[in-house]
């Protein structure tokens, strides 16, 4: 009969193994060229986001109104659905293990859908944290459905009017 420290480690051992052969076992997604990471990285995270895009009727000169883009908010789960964390302004990336990371745009494509927002290539600006996102160096989105800017007018009646418009993407994290 096994102690329970040893059957503890074993479990440990078990699930570093199992993490690590998961981590190994993604396969980068197809994407556009400019879409692509370096080289010298690997994917080590997928995330399944699925949220709303945030926009505010604002004003764009005297006479012309816009909508504007404010930020994404998001529950970010693996294939699997196993909670991974969250997405919301920066662009911030959070973990449920509390590290982050923060993300400038580097390159975008407007995706085979007319109908959903652009796919993006991002490069990590800032982190915190030790944990998942802390190693995160380029973020990928793609696979998007949805999160346009509204389809209804912006004008001086709707003015600071905000709309939260639904959409899905796949975010793939790099180290």
């Amino acid at each position: 009969m096994r102690s329970p420290r040893s059957l503890a480690l074993i479990c440990f051992s078990t699930f570093i193994v199992a993490g690590c052969a998961t981590a190994q076992s993604l396969t980068p997604p197809e994407a556009p060229s400019a879409l692509q990471p370096p080289a010298d990285q690997s994917l080590y995270v997928e995330a399944l986001a699925t949220g709303v895009q945030i926009y505010e009727c604002s004003q764009k000169t005297d006479t012309t109104y816009e909508w504007t883009f404010k930020a994404p908010e998001a529950s970010l789960v693996s294939r699997s659905g196993q909670a991974l964390g969250k997405h919301y302004a920066g662009p911030t990336w959070e973990s449920t293990d509390g590290s982050t990371v923060v993300g400038e745009l580097k390159a975008k494509d407007p995706g085979p859908t007319a109908s959903a927002i652009p796919w993006l290539l991002l490069t990590a600006k800032t982190h915190t944290g030790s944990g998942t996102f802390a190693a995160a160096k380029s973020v990928q989105r793609l696979v998007t459905v949805g999160g346009l800017s509204p389809s209804a007018p912006c004008t001086g009646s709707t003015l600071g009017q905000v709309a939260r418009i639904p959409y899905s993407a796949t975010y793939y994290f790099y180290r």
